[in-house]
């Protein structure tokens, strides 16, 4: 039984967890992109880094659980990089509320002042926009969503790192 919990709680299950939620993550993106038929925008695709780092210090943590020094950094700083990620999620958040405008060539513009420059925004402009919310429950959207999860996440992994001992697990 003391194993169990040592998995479930400890350094390993820690670093499980990172894992296995970080494929989840990214399970359920790909999964409404290619089964939901919801196109990505430029920034949700930029939302999938920190969870694809995240994905690979997971595993990096879980074999180092016996190098403790080593399994400290990689959870450390997968709760550095999915913080990162949730900020951009929140950037994009604000995009959607149109609290903030966006990037020009990933979200709607004004009127154009000509027909030359109609064509132009046209010829240029992304299949998805940043702006437009493609999906969203209870209103939150997707970003929204990856915003609250990636915060989740990433303190538990830098509380994690916090409430660990120097020398524990070696």
């Amino acid at each position: 039984m003391s194993d169990l919990k040592s998995l479930i709680i400890g350094p390993s299950g820690v670093a499980a967890a990172l894992f296995v939620t970080s494929v989840g993550v990214l399970g359920s993106v790909y999964a409404s992109q290619y089964w939901g038929g919801l196109a990505p925008c430029k920034l949700c695709l930029f939302q999938r880094w920190p969870w694809w780092i995240a994905s690979g210090l997971g595993l990096l943590a879980w074999w180092a659980v016996p190098r403790w020094p080593l399994w400290r950094f990689a959870i450390g700083l997968c709760g550095l990089t999915l913080m990162a990620g949730a900020a951009l999620a929140v950037y994009h958040v604000g995009i959607e509320q149109h609290w903030w405008l966006g990037p020009a060539n990933c979200t709607s513009s004004g009127t154009p002042a000509s027909f030359e420059e109609l064509k132009a925004q046209i010829l240029a402009a992304p299949v998805v926009l940043c702006d437009q919310i493609s999906w969203s429950l209870f209103g939150i959207s997707m970003a929204g969503y990856n915003a609250i999860v990636s915060i989740v996440v990433g303190l538990a992994s830098l509380l994690a790192v916090r409430s660990s001992g120097p020398m524990e697990g070696s």
